[in-house]
């Protein structure tokens, strides 16, 4: 288990680390650096305080000079200053983080929800025509863009039905609803492997043995098919994070929720580059880490796993 634990965790930190590099060689492909794109804008801004803040925020530096300095600033937690309000990027990022965790945390628990409702429906339904019309839900609910869907029950519920007030106000559906929209597309992919892995799991012989022993579609089901499919299911769950992020900054944006959604758009208006930065690297992060944790719940599923790694193989996920 230790090495399990030590190799996964290695993992995680060598693309936490590819991440950032990749970031900074993404900003050194632009025109000019940071600060000089950001102040030009503004042609009242003369070319010594271009200078001077290029000094301050290290622009002046050399490029490996800049890459070290960054890098260590960032191993001691420091990701910069926002060009447009000269605060930490921490700072401005955690001040609505809250906000955005709180949407898609609530969303990711009512698409896991969503997910084993269809697929238990799908799978248990009596009839083989509601079942094929339930096995196409998934794919259905991918297909919907988040923001089409947000539009279209903003229009129904806030102007038409006059439900939903336009602008957050603390309610339970002001919450509920941009909550419905994002996890209706974030299940999509769980509910469809889920459902195939199923499928696998039903044409295996332990079934038919406990079908013979008299055991009833929902014990099958929820005591052995669920569990035994469960590990494809878990992986897909990681990979839906950074759906899970992008669809949680364009439904702030559509219901004028304040979080990261603002953030975001304000960074990329003004082009604050170190901001945007900031967020890229947290989006990075947070997709590692979520994988990771999958990781390392995946031997609970499936012991398999820490035989391979003991034998020092890679890990054969499920997928």
């Amino acid at each position: 288990m230790a090495r399990y634990l030590a190799h996964r965790i290695g993992q995680a930190l060598l693309v936490v680390w590819l991440a950032y590099t990749l970031i900074f060689l993404a900003v050194q492909l632009l025109p000019s650096d940071p600060v000089t794109i950001f102040l030009t804008s503004d042609s009242a801004v003369d070319q010594a305080a271009i200078d001077t803040m290029k000094a301050q925020y290290g622009y002046d530096q050399p490029l490996l000079i800049q890459y070290l300095a960054q890098l260590a600033a960032l191993l001691g937690g420091d990701v910069g200053y926002s060009l447009t309000s000269g605060e930490p990027v921490t700072e401005r990022i955690g001040g609505a983080l809250g906000s955005t965790l709180a949407l898609a945390g609530s969303a990711l628990a009512t698409a896991v929800v969503i997910a084993l409702a269809v697929v238990a429906a799908a799978t248990l339904a009596p009839w083989p025509v509601l079942r094929r019309a339930l096995a196409n839900l998934p794919p259905l609910f991918s297909a919907v863009p988040v923001f089409w869907l947000g539009l279209v029950l903003l229009e129904l519920l806030s102007i038409r039905l006059g439900l939903l007030p336009l602008f957050p106000d603390g309610s339970f559906l002001s919450l509920a609803v941009p909550v419905l929209v994002l996890a209706v597309h974030v299940s999509a992919p769980m509910a469809q492997v889920l459902l195939k892995s199923v499928e696998q799991v039903y044409r295996q012989p332990f079934i038919d043995v406990l079908r013979a022993k008299g055991a009833s579609p929902a014990w099958i089901f929820c005591r052995h098919a669920l569990q035994n499919a469960a590990g494809p299911a878990l992986s897909i769950l990681g990979i839906t994070v950074g759906t899970l992020f992008a669809g949680s900054v364009i439904t702030e944006t559509v219901f004028a929720r304040a979080g990261l959604g603002s953030v975001v758009l304000q960074a990329v208006t003004t082009q604050d580059v170190p901001l945007v930065q900031g967020l890229v690297l947290l989006t990075a992060t947070v997709f590692v880490a979520v994988n990771l944790l999958v990781d390392l719940l995946h031997p609970l599923l499936d012991p398999r796993i820490l035989k391979d790694a003991r034998q020092g193989s890679a890990p054969a996920l499920a997928s």
